[in-house]
């Protein structure tokens, strides 16, 4: 029979049965952990027996050391170390920052453990003397990280050679690469646990094929731990890819009342402001120097990626020196992501980061005090993980959604059905004037007029906006039909609206004001603007061209249209240029036996056209004849 997870009343890591090795009591009494969670006291027991569990607990709620525990423990109580090259555990992330923090995580509490420690971390030569050695039988955990986009494949199986790591944290494409060479090894004898966190993420993010033939790969006689916020919503389809007989653990939150569940922690507020679409930035500003003590690091959640590439320029005008802006999304590469998450929670100033839902799951960034969601989620069930950002082991959190008064008011409601409620944001020292919103549309102007390349950031950005807006699972909440298009142009700090489908029954100011002279704007970076340039005089040279032949005829045709054909029928004739300069250094780079076959091929595809042709003539032929034996029209003489 599995063991009983200890009381709620008492969660002493000392209480756990089976006991913890004291180098792990140690360990979580010097990170700060005094007790366990609800979750860890609860799932730590049955993972470690024989026992699959499926755990749904709040984001927040400390589930990272409810598996890394038990995946630690159980390699390290082996009878006999695990052979070169096999592999003891996997845990398996959704995303390639929470692998890394898993991976952080892991060697944080190994670091514990001497004979794991001297592996993970081999000591200088200075101090190889002073640290002791342990021979061979000793048994270790030792861990390797798989990402895709920082490292190849081929260095990850270099790494793994050479080091034999018996713990993977992956996710799951860089895994199943992994474990397709033959070299990597999971025998019955020694894989002991598999771990999938944010488990529902991985199927919503199409991993299941993956999942399914790493499965394959993988014993059935194993221990497999599924973790996530919000299992519930896919638990059967989870419960599918490989386990037997689960236990599901439910950690959840009385609400105020003391009756109803909640999915997030009591200690994180959860709010709404209602604010139309020119009041947001300059609201994320009042914010920011409203709240006491100031937030040390805030998230804001937008929409969109192209949305965060062109507001990470416009928020530091508003917020200036005294927040650092980091941006961070999906579309940066894997080294640009890596590099500013570790800016963000490295930081020691007030800092602010910009992103969308790519930093929604999983992710356990230290201290963050406040979470802003400029953009509502299209998915609701990002809207809780938006929110659990803040708010995580018990620290005090606030989280608050804008809405556009009207019919986004609904959205408070929904999340209340959602058992996600929301009170409305007071503040004393929050307000907000038309003017405020017209001061900050002038600061976004005055520095997009100064590059045209944020003008191309602003227009893309927004566009990727309304569709996104569009798609909204809740449509009958968030509609376009019912957006205030010029209010949104003046939010963005638009020169203009683009043009897309969306706004054909659009009667209003598209220009939103703004006079300006477009050939004369300029974009900043040289080369960029050198080529602007180029493409201008080639089409004013093409409306001279047609102005000079029939000056009545260029007033009435489209001039860009025929500017295009021209243009065409030009970049046709360069790239057959290109093609044929391209042959030509092929074919004298070729040994004579190359260029034989090519020529037989060559032959061969000309005996072939002739046929087609000499049989498409003998059909037409019969079918004159059938006809009346017309003559073929051949065209006039």
């Amino acid at each position: 029979m599995a063991p009983k997870p200890a009381a709620t009343s008492s969660r002493a890591w000392e209480a756990l049965n089976p006991p913890l090795s004291q180098w792990i009591l140690d360990a979580v009494s010097t990170m700060g952990f005094s007790r366990m969670t609800p979750v860890q006291a609860s799932a730590i027991p049955l993972f470690m027996s024989h026992k699959d569990v499926v755990v749904e607990a709040v984001t927040g709620s400390g589930k990272t050391l409810s598996f890394l525990i038990p995946v630690v423990e159980k390699l390290l109580r082996l009878d006999e170390p695990i052979k070169k090259h096999n592999i003891g555990a996997i845990i398996i992330s959704p995303t390639r920052e929470l692998a890394s923090q898993i991976y952080n995580v892991l060697v944080s509490l190994l670091a514990f453990h001497e004979p794991s420690a001297s592996v993970i971390n081999p000591p200088d030569e200075e101090d190889a003397s002073e640290r002791p050695r342990f021979p061979s039988s000793t048994l270790k955990v030792v861990p390797q990280l798989l990402l895709g986009g920082l490292t190849t494949p081929a260095e990850d199986l270099s790494t793994f050679l050479k080091r034999s790591p018996n713990v993977l944290v992956s996710t799951p494409g860089r895994l199943l690469e992994l474990l397709s060479s033959p070299h990597v090894h999971c025998p019955q004898s020694s894989f002991e646990m598999l771990v999938m966190d944010e488990a529902d993420r991985l199927l919503d993010l199409g991993f299941k094929d993956d999942l399914q033939k790493i499965l394959a790969r993988l014993p059935k006689q194993r221990r497999t731990g599924l973790f996530s916020a919000s299992v519930s919503e896919a638990v059967d389809q989870l419960v599918r890819v490989g386990l037997r007989n689960p236990v599901k653990i439910a950690v959840k939150v009385k609400g105020a009342a003391g009756v109803e569940d909640k999915r997030t922690p009591a200690s994180l507020q959860m709010t709404y402001l209602l604010t139309p679409p020119t009041h947001k930035l300059p609201a994320v500003q009042r914010i920011l120097r409203a709240v006491e003590p100031t937030p040390q690091k805030t998230i804001l959640y937008f929409s969109t990626c192209a949305g965060v590439d062109y507001f990470q320029h416009l928020v530091p005008l508003l917020l200036g020196n005294d927040f650092l802006v980091i941006p961070l999304h999906g579309k940066h590469p894997a080294n640009v992501r890596q590099k500013n998450f570790t800016r963000f929670t490295n930081s020691t100033t007030p800092a602010v980061l910009l992103t969308t839902d790519v930093a929604a799951r999983g992710l356990d960034i230290p201290s963050v005090d406040l979470v802003i969601q400029v953009d509502p989620p299209s998915d609701p069930k990002a809207f809780m993980h938006r929110c659990g950002r803040a708010g995580r082991a018990g620290r005090r959190g606030l989280s608050i959604v804008f809405l556009h008064p009207g019919r986004e008011e609904d959205y408070v409601p929904f999340l209340e059905v959602r058992k996600t409620p929301v009170t409305l944001y007071e503040n004393p020292r929050l307000s907000l004037s038309d003017a405020d919103a017209s001061t900050a549309t002038e600061k976004f102007r005055k520095v997009v007029l100064k590059d045209r390349a944020l003008h191309d950031k602003a227009q893309k950005g927004f566009v990727s906006w309304v569709r996104s807006y569009s798609k909204h699972q809740a449509s009958s909440i968030f509609r376009v039909a019912d957006l205030d298009w010029e209010a949104l142009g003046h939010a963005w700090g638009l020169l203009k609206l683009p043009r897309m489908p969306e706004l054909r029954s659009f009667k209003g100011d598209t220009t939103l004001g703004v006079s300006l002279d477009w050939d004369s704007y300029a974009y900043k970076e040289k080369q960029r603007e050198k080529h602007r340039q180029e493409a201008l005089k080639e089409k004013q040279e093409a409306g001279d061209h047609i102005s000079q032949q029939n000056p009545k005829k260029r007033q009435a045709e489209n001039v860009p249209w025929s500017q295009k054909i021209e243009q065409k029928g030009e970049r046709e004739k360069r790239r057959e240029k290109k093609r044929a300069r391209k042959d030509r250094d092929r074919w004298e780079k070729m040994t004579e036996e190359e260029k034989q076959k090519v020529l037989e091929t060559e032959k061969m595809v000309e005996e072939i056209r002739k046929q087609k042709e000499r049989e498409r003539a003998a059909a037409k032929k019969d079918a004159g004849a059938a006809d009346g034996d017309e003559e073929e029209f051949e065209g006039f003489g």
